[in-house]
């Protein structure tokens, strides 16, 4: 099976999903609620939307956006001239950074593709310091997200085997059931632990629109489809497109998105 999430095509990633990341970070940081920090970390910063975002909102902070991909990192230095914007390449569960060294500390919608969430949390509470917030976001792919959901069932049904595999995959990835994050909050030593879903819509303009994001060379869907055989691609899309036209013309469609959030302080 091909890894769960490709991260080397920026492009691509912003068509999938950098264009939604756009819509939830104002939610999330309404949630958030860091107040007016000098300092901030975003974890696994991705092509930038958090920390663009969060430039927005607080016109006098300092932020850093880390994450693992080179590509992400230089396509996200590539959208702002900033001085206040820095964005380096790291790994999210080895932070180089010192202790308490953020007033507040952010992750949208990566948390649950770590292999060691646990770890990863434990450096974001790590480098926040005493009475900052430390939040995260990540999307309910089991129940909140109908828009995949469709593509792994349809999968599953028609490429019995792998597509199966792929769904189960993706559904049991951490954090992404009810209470899961903010248990992970907890255990991680945060106190004031909140834990909400925030949703919003992701609007398509057309079956094309829909479809090719996921063929691009980002995602956790876009691997799967490269290994297909053509005779099981095609099969699929036309079950996806008979799906998203649901009998009517194909044109724009609205789907609903739902991301669960949570957010505690660092002890004082």
């Amino acid at each position: 099976m091909p890894p769960l999430f490709a991260s080397g095509d920026a492009p691509s990633y912003e068509r999938l999903m950098g264009r939604w990341s756009r819509r939830l970070a104002a939610p999330f940081l309404d949630f958030a609620a860091i107040g007016t920090p000098a300092a901030i970390l975003d974890v696994g910063c991705g092509t930038g939307s958090l920390t663009l975002a969060l430039a927005e909102a607080v016109p006098g902070a300092h932020i850093t956006g880390i994450d693992v991909s080179p590509a992400f990192v230089d396509y996200a230095r590539s959208r702002t001239s900033d001085r206040r914007l820095k964005f380096e390449q790291g790994d999210a569960v080895a932070l180089p950074y010192a202790d308490q060294a953020f007033d507040a500390t952010l992750s949208l919608l990566v948390l649950n593709f770590i292999p060691a969430a646990p770890r990863a949390i434990r450096e974001m509470v790590r480098v926040t310091r005493p009475g900052g917030v430390a939040a995260a976001a990540v999307w309910d792919f089991r129940g909140g997200l109908p828009h995949q959901r469709v593509f792994l069932d349809t999968a599953a049904a028609i490429d019995s085997r792998r597509g199966d595999e792929l769904r189960t995959k993706v559904l049991a990835t951490p954090l992404i059931g009810p209470g899961e994050l903010a248990a992970a909050w907890r255990e991680a030593g945060l106190r004031r632990v909140e834990q909400t879903e925030l949703a919003i819509r992701l609007e398509f303009q057309s079956f094309a629109d829909y479809w090719e994001p996921w063929t691009g060379g980002a995602g956790t869907v876009a691997p799967y489809i490269a290994s297909l055989d053509q005779a099981t691609k095609a099969s699929i899309v036309d079950h996806l497109r008979r799906a998203y036209l649901a009998g009517g013309e194909d044109g724009p469609r609205s789907f609903a998105a739902i991301a669960w959030a949570v957010r505690g302080i660092a002890e004082s």
